[in-house]
This record gives structure tokens, sequence and C-alpha cells, in this order.
């Protein structure tokens, strides 16, 4: 007999690979002149564009009303400023009570998840697909989820008719789907999706008669011109329910507040039951109330977050341009859809694990590859942009270095020449001009 439950197991197993690698590149960071074959962390969507902005009049003092028991679904005055927040970000009217604050959208996820289903049902989510999709919407729950690849023709957009055909196919085998799932704006590829492809999404899961789960996380991230538009304003027949957080739009990822929204009474009733496992501390909560207080400053805030995070990925695009390699435009987010294709080793899923092992040992730059976030095909990574412009420099100079010298050798032994020793390559990179 094990020491821990079967549960606990598979949580143990299915321990995301995007928490493992963030705190394995936090272990040792790169330092330019104390540690210059340090670690550099592209692979954790942090973002540390804004931290500077939090700066300002020292926090209130304690008070003892911050000490105390509060509703654990949320202190009534941040639930009525976080409605007031996603009116204004989603153009449609929230309802305070409509609100359940957890300890950070992981937490929200997996509440509502655990609301809708049972043990071996599932969900169905388009890919590619935010990479704890599988530990925050079915590690408490059970539920499985049916990835549904995009068409050909949608590249990496958001497929609805790859959606329509993942559900019909589940009902035939006797599947017991209970909710569509998907990041929006979309993570990894930083995609905003078209008003009219979400209510098509929303009219298909009405018809299949199963709900939808949007992770909203990066919604006040837009920097292109594609304005956000929330699953809230498109609902249409479908029960919709949203998930949105301080840890993006406002950087603080450490803080754990994560909201779910549901206009759904039963779905209300038991996110708030479940609340009570995963609670934000009435202090935390006094504070964020305090930072949403003043709606111009957070339309300032927020207008300052999307132009460093614009300016962010150009400065991250033109690298990877200089290198050649190629990219899926972004809208949003902290990240840039890279596409190292050429550079595999080998075909196949396990030729992506193998240039992904290469990248980690020879450059110490982390990135994550794309099977850890169900790309329909490998040679995908994820590479996060939204840190210190000179660490991003630096680590995406070390990419394009390594994968430079892998052309070269390549190109050489096809024409029988022979090739030089393998550089290394975790020192200090020179800037481009």
């Amino acid at each position: 007999m094990t020491p821990v439950s079967r549960q606990a197991a598979r949580l143990v197993d299915g321990s995301p690979a995007i928490a493992e690698a963030h705190f394995r590149a936090e272990a040792s960071p790169y330092h330019p002149r104390l540690r210059p074959d340090g670690w550099l962390n592209l692979g954790t969507a942090e973002n540390r564009l804004v931290q500077d902005l939090h700066t300002g009049p020292p926090p209130r003092p304690l008070t003892a009303r911050d000490t105390r028991y509060a509703p654990l679904y949320g202190t009534p005055d941040l639930r009525a400023h976080i409605a007031r927040h996603l009116t204004d970000l989603g153009d449609r009217p929230v309802d305070p009570e409509d609100l359940v604050v957890v300890a950070g959208a992981t937490a929200a996820l997996d509440v509502v998840a655990t609301a809708l289903c049972d043990p071996g049902e599932a969900i169905v989510v388009p890919t590619p697909c935010y990479g704890a999709f599988a530990t925050d919407l079915g590690g408490r729950s059970g539920a499985r989820l049916l990835p549904a690849p995009p068409d050909a023709e949608d590249g990496h957009g958001l497929s609805v008719r790859a959606v329509d055909r993942t559900l019909a196919e589940a009902r035939r085998d006797g599947v017991d789907v209970r909710a569509v799932a998907l990041a929006s704006p979309a993570n990894p590829t930083g995609e905003v999706h078209p008003p009219a492809r979400l209510r098509e999404l929303a009219e298909v899961a009405a018809h299949h008669g199963v709900d939808v789960v949007a992770d909203e996380i990066y919604a006040g991230s837009v920097f292109g011109p594609r304005p956000f538009t929330s699953m809230r304003a498109l609902a249409g027949h479908a029960r919709v329910h949203t998930v949105w957080g301080f840890a993006k739009d406002f950087g603080l990822p450490g803080f754990k507040a994560g909201v779910l929204h549901t206009t759904d009474p039963e779905i209300r009733a038991a996110a708030r039951a479940l609340a009570y496992f995963a609670p934000v501390s009435t202090h935390t909560q006094a504070h964020l109330t305090d930072l949403l207080a003043d709606p111009a400053r957070v339309h300032a805030f927020l207008a300052e977050n999307r132009r460093r995070l614009g300016a962010s990925y150009a400065r991250a695009a033109a690298l990877l341009d200089a290198f050649g390699i190629p990219y899926a435009p972004a809208q949003a987010g902290c990240s840039v859809w890279a596409d190292l294709g050429g550079w595999l080793p080998r075909p196949g899923f396990a030729g992506e694990r193998a240039l992904w092992r290469e990248i980690l040992d020879r450059t110490r730059v982390s990135i994550l590859p794309g099977e850890a976030f169900h790309a329909p095909r490998p040679g995908w990574f994820r590479v996060c942009h939204s840190l210190d412009a000179a660490l991003v420099e630096e680590a995406l100079t070390r990419l394009g270095r390594l994968l430079t010298e892998k052309a070269e050798k390549a190109q050489k032994a096809e024409k029988g020449a022979p090739h030089d020793d393998p550089r290394h390559t975790t020192g200090p990179a020179r800037p481009l001009v």
C-alpha cells in the first residue's frame, strides 16, 4: 500500500512542466557580472515590466478588520471594485454577487471545473492551449481534457469547426462532455480572438448543451489593434463562466488573487463552497481594493502596461527576425509562439524534446516546448519576453547563436566538410547592433 492516495499520486505525476521549468531556472539566475553562466528564464509568463508602477505612497496601516475572517469568496468591497473593473474591460455590467474571489486564476479554474465535472467527464480544449489546463481543470475535479486541434486553414487561430467536430465525436463515443475551455486572449499564441468567432463558439457550445469556461487573464494586456471582447458579452444562450486575476495585467502573480464570474446560481453556490479551500487573505484583499479604488489610475496603469508589453514584444520579434526564427504574430500577453521546427534533430515530438534539452543544456535559456501546450505539430516553443530588455536580448542571442551554429553544421555535413568542435554558448552574448 502506498503512503499517499491515488488522487495525491496523480497530482504529483501531473505536475505542470511550466512550474518545474520555472523553479529550475529561478534557482540560479543570470547576472552579467556575478553569474554570467546563469539561467535566463523565458519560460515563465510573468509580467515583470510594471513592477515600478506599484511604487508610490506606502500601503495603509494594517487594521483589525484586515486580520479577521471575511467571506471566503471575497470581501464585498473587493468584489464591488472587481465588478466595476471587469465591466470596464468587458463592456457588459458585472454584478459583484456573481463573483467568487479565490487564491489565483489557477484556483478559479479548479473551482469551476470541480463545480461542473465529476471524475471521468470531459472538457474540450481548442489547441494549442495553456500548458497547465490539464492540472488546473482536471487535477482535482478528475475531468479529462479532449484536445481540439485547429484545422490547417485556421493556422494557430481558434477553430470552432474543430471544437464542433470534437464535441460530436465525443457524443458518438459516449463521452460525457461538460464544457469547452479556452484562454482568451490566447495563450501561448497571443492571439486576440475575433468577436464573431467567439460568438460562433458560444453557439456551438449551446447547441451541444455544454458550458464555456473562458480564461481571460490577459484581458487588460492587449497591445495589438484588435480590442479584447469578453465571452460574457457574447454568451447568447450558452452558459459562460469567465476567469480573471491580478497576475498578468497588474504584474502581481505572487498575490495569488483570481476571480470566477458566473451567473448560474448553482455553479455560483458550488464555487462559494469550494472557495473555503482557497481563500485570499483579508489583508491582500484590502490592498487590492485600494489598488482598484481609483478608476483613472487603473486606466493609466493598464494603458502603460499595454504600451510596455507592445514595445517588449516588438524588441523580441526583432531579435527573432535577426536570427531568422519564424514566429506567429502576437497581439496580447507576455509571450511569442516561435517555430523552431527547422532545427529539430529528428522528426516528431521526440525531436522537439531533444532540441529542448539541447537548448537548456547548452544555453541555459528556459523556453517551453509546444508539446506542453498540445501544439498540433512539433517544433513550436513559447518564448516569454515580459522582463528586462537586456535579459531578453541575452537569452535570444544565446538561442540564436545555437541555432545558427546548428544550421552551419548541418550545411557543412551536407557538403561533406569537417565541422568544428561545438562552441559553448552560455557566456555573455554581445548586443545586436
